[in-house]
């Protein structure tokens, strides 16, 4: 068990997580299934991996907590004593106008996708140094780099992941840890029905791309699982965009 690839892909009991982690099953990878509330997504998602005959693992945790970031990891430690591929993909957040959040929602969002990151790196890189490699890709959004109704704290969010995405990649480059993001167009998951204005989002993006549909899961899945190839050696610190060429509209 322990000389085979080992992967955790956060938020992976429902959306592009589930897809993601069904995909790195089909490469061989062990994957740690994480969720945050839907235990019974969880179980149905690691019973879809394991069709690939590959073991699963399920764990439980709030990102926003360190704690049970520190417990999730501990946990990896004691079943695989390695891992090998980290996908950050959970993600949160308040959807409101900037005037109208709170301070709790700005912690809230900020912790979930963006300050995660760097506390689940910093209990990975024990477990990727022992094998002395290690690939790490996190999705972010178009809001990081566009204005989107009601997506300010998120967006924000979104940027200083992509930020830390860079600081990372070089500072664990001579551990042979690379680090991406991979930046989505809009997709129509579970997530998009939080917000009020989905239907006119959904409109106007499938319209205004240029690539003539909306992004599928599919597009982001290929595209982390390029990331995380040997393909993608020498792409370090970068953000993926797929949008189908929609981010280049003004």
């Amino acid at each position: 068990m322990k000389n085979k690839k080992v992967a955790l892909v956060t938020g992976s009991s429902r959306g592009i997580g589930k897809e993601t982690a069904i995909r790195l099953a089909k490469e061989g990878y062990h994957v740690v299934i994480h969720y945050a509330r839907s235990k019974k997504g969880a179980e149905e998602a690691a019973r879809e991996v394991e069709e690939h005959g590959v073991e699963t693992f399920i764990v439980k945790g709030n990102l926003a907590n360190k704690e049970k970031i520190e417990e999730m990891f501990s946990k990896i430690e004691e079943r695989f004593g390695r891992l090998d591929v980290f996908v950050n993909n959970a993600a949160s957040g308040v959807l409101k106008p900037a005037m109208e959040l709170e301070e709790n929602h700005w912690d809230w969002t900020m912790n979930i996708n963006a300050k995660a990151l760097l506390l689940c790196v910093q209990k990975a890189l024990p477990l990727m140094e022992r094998n002395g490699d290690g690939r790490i890709v996190s999705l972010s959004s178009l809001g990081s780099i566009r204005v989107l109704d009601n997506y300010s704290a998120v967006g924000v969010s979104k940027a200083a992941l992509e930020s830390l995405t860079r600081y990372l990649a070089v500072e664990l480059a001579d551990k042979n840890i690379r680090v991406n993001a991979v930046s989505g167009g809009v997709v129509d998951t579970d997530a998009l029905k939080h917000f009020p204005n989905r239907e006119s989002i959904l409109a106007e993006s499938r319209e205004k791309t240029p690539a003539g549909r909306l992004v599928e899961r599919s597009d982001l899945t290929d595209a982390v699982m390029f990331l995380l190839s040997d393909q993608a050696e020498m792409i370090r610190g970068q953000t993926l965009v797929v949008d189908g060429g929609l981010s280049l509209l003004t």
